[in-house]
């Protein structure tokens, strides 16, 4: 059963929530990227990294490809009857990945982080198997996500190890 004031999939009446899942994501990423800018100058290059660490140029393009797809991912769900507990838990993984950044740049709290990546991973597989009931693709669309933060938190556990003074 579609729901009267989405209208159908194929319509206009979608795009706003588009944007507006769009502009959300990305207004994480902006904030975060805030954030990281003077601890990746500073704190960042005092670290011992792990095997495997990527360029820092990388992170920025990566995020904002990701967040555009968990972006389009929700707003694929959100088009469908029965999305709200979908979209809760879109929301909670979004939140807890809003809060990484500052834990680990700004708080320089590397095992707290890692605790929270691990929160966070949890909350994208829930949130990933919700969307599969959904819409498949939007499933689909939450995979390069979920493979980068499992990246992300080996990388944060490396740093976590390599690194016990700074938890």
């Amino acid at each position: 059963m579609q729901d009267p004031e989405r209208g159908s999939p194929g319509s206009s009446t979608p795009w706003p929530a588009l944007v507006g899942f769009v502009g959300l994501t990305l207004l994480v990423g902006a904030v975060d990227a805030a954030v990281t800018a003077p601890a990746i100058r500073t704190w960042y290059l005092s670290l011992q990294r792990p095997p495997g660490t990527p360029p820092n140029w990388l992170f920025g393009p990566v995020w904002t490809a990701l967040y555009l797809l968990i972006a389009v991912a929700a707003w694929l769900a959100w088009q469908h009857p029965w999305h709200r507990r979908a979209l809760l838990l879109w929301g909670w993984q979004l939140l807890a990945n809003a809060l990484w950044t500052p834990i680990f740049f700004g708080l320089h709290q590397i095992g707290v982080a890692l605790a929270e990546v691990l929160l966070l991973l949890m909350l994208i597989v829930l949130t990933t198997l919700e969307f599969v009931r959904l819409s498949r693709p939007a499933a689909i669309l939450m995979l390069p996500y979920l493979g980068w933060t499992c990246y992300a938190a080996y990388l944060n556990a490396g740093f976590w190890w390599l690194n016990p003074g700074q938890s």
